[in-house]
């Protein structure tokens, strides 16, 4: 059993061990968990060997000389005596896995400059005063002479049953030593449900620019957290009011406010983005749709414009956005692949589906939203459902209404003209060889003139069509079938 197996080798070590954290408070909740942090009053590296050689097949220690930890993960399916009881009720296991993190009680102190503590050997007071909330400091012994004991100098379990969050000791110290603690703070607010402890929430408020010493990487990693919790407009609106978010995020704080000039006003950009995002969370739980859905107004700010008679517009704020996507990416140190791509053509394409719902739309509109969404159609039509965030029920009913037929017409097509991944029978290769041709703009030109006819309607989706149709285009540009 796992913790058995701690326990025994902490026994033969002669030091004391404790469970502390996270699995404590998640355990407590009754929520999943396969993680576990290891306390013990000596060497956690010497513990973790000691514990690993307990497991059949033994698993491999990552040692952290540089922080004093190291870590082990057991696979619950190959070790089948690991099935056990936690101490706090319930199965130890939430999942095969189970990852297993060691270290030896600590004191940390810290210059104002810098995120790198100076460690030192500790107590387990010690250990515990250095946590960043009361939920977090719960532990529970290990020890042989009183296995199960909870600890809880900092009256956690009361903090739990509040649904509060509060740092164990000063905010403003607790902050100073790691400013990422006041993002953690609302991503476990976010995550739990929780409120933040009015003393704690004004440390916040007033270490706010602290974050600045943060590395991109921590902070980006609590704002994806945030992205995922259950209600993610609870953490960016707790983000926004504490001033972190003017400071981690500026384009997002941008689309705050509604301006009003000759009667005409517009939304508040920001809160209409947050129920966007809360809305497609409703129904998935991707990271990268509810990037796209917190991303897709992000250039109205720089589109937006009065125009007499008729009020605000943001014409273009869609093409804009997605051309402002890939920078966004690259300033929070998120993906530069696939997944930053699909987020880009779902900014870029999120008008489109409205745009189709008017009467007489062409088989040829159809065609193009199509070819342009490919596989990530569905992808599209939900964000496109979600940016639905009136509150008159029978506006959301018609608009909702409407993608359907959108999605009606797109099924009728798609299944005519089987458009989705598409590409015109007649490719580069073809068009070179046939004219004689190197890659050149040449090729591009002859390459979209008949993609574009095909979409259009203007030929039919054949070879012969289009070969014909490139034989035509190629005279026009004066080229000569090349001499086989």
């Amino acid at each position: 059993m796992v913790l058995d197996k701690i326990a025994s080798a902490a026994n033969a070590l002669g030091v004391e061990a404790y469970l502390i954290g996270g699995y404590v408070r998640d355990k407590i909740l009754g929520r999943a968990t396969s993680d576990a942090d290891i306390v013990c009053i000596g060497d956690g590296i010497e513990l973790a060997k000691k514990t690993a050689k307990l497991f059949y097949p033994v698993p491999q220690v990552s040692i952290f000389k540089t922080f004093g930890t190291a870590h082990i993960k057991v696979n619950l399916s190959e070790n089948n005596d690991s099935s056990e009881v936690s101490p706090l009720g319930g199965d130890l296991e939430g999942a095969d896995i189970f990852n297993i993190e060691f270290v030896g009680a600590r004191k940390e102190s810290y210059r104002f400059d810098s995120r790198n503590p100076a460690i030192e050997p500790g107590t387990m007071k010690d250990d515990q005063d250095r946590r960043d909330f009361t939920i977090n400091a719960l532990a529970v012994s290990l020890y042989a002479s009183d296995f199960g004991k909870l600890l809880d100098p900092f009256h956690g379990l009361e903090d739990i049953d509040k649904k509060i969050i509060r740092t164990p000791l000063d905010p403003v110290r607790t902050f100073s030593d790691d400013p990422l603690r006041m993002m953690r703070a609302i991503r476990f607010a976010a995550q739990l449900g929780f409120s933040i402890d009015k003393k704690t929430w004004q440390g916040i408020k007033d270490n706010a620019e602290r974050i600045s010493i943060i590395s991109q990487e921590r902070i980006t990693d609590e704002l994806n957290k945030i992205v995922l919790a259950p209600v993610p407009s609870f953490g960016f609106d707790l983000l926004y009011k504490s001033g972190l978010l003017q400071i981690i995020f500026p384009p997002l704080v941008e689309l705050a406010g509604a301006e009003y000039k000759d009667g005409h006003g517009h939304k508040d950009n920001f809160y209409h983005t947050l129920k966007v995002l809360d809305n497609i969370s409703a129904t998935t739980g991707d990271l990268w749709l509810r990037w796209a859905a917190l991303l897709h107004d992000i250039a109205k700010p720089a589109t937006k414009k009065f125009e007499e008679g008729h009020g605000w517009t943001f014409h273009g704020h869609e093409a804009l956005g997605g051309r402002m996507v890939p920078k966004v990416f690259a300033k929070l140190k998120l993906p530069q692949n696939e997944k930053m791509r699909l987020v880009k053509k779902l900014v870029e394409l999120h008008l489109r589906p409205i745009s189709l719902t008017k009467e007489n739309i062409t088989d040829s509109a159809i065609r193009r939203l199509l070819f342009d969404a490919g596989n990530d159609f569905d992808s599209l039509m939900m964000l496109c459902e979600a940016d639905i965030t009136s509150k008159n029920k029978q506006k959301v009913n018609r608009y909702l209404e409407n993608f359907q037929l959108v999605r009606d017409r797109c099924k009728e097509v798609e299944e005519k003209d089987s458009i989705r991944n598409w590409q015109p029978p007649v490719t580069g290769e073809i068009i070179m060889e046939t004219f004689g041709l190197p890659p050149s703009r040449q090729v591009g030109i002859i390459k979209d003139a008949l993609k574009d006819a095909m979409l259009d309607g203007v030929i039919p989706i054949t070879f012969e069509s289009a070969f014909a149709f490139m034989l035509e285009k190629g005279k026009e540009l004066g080229l000569k079938v090349a001499k086989t």
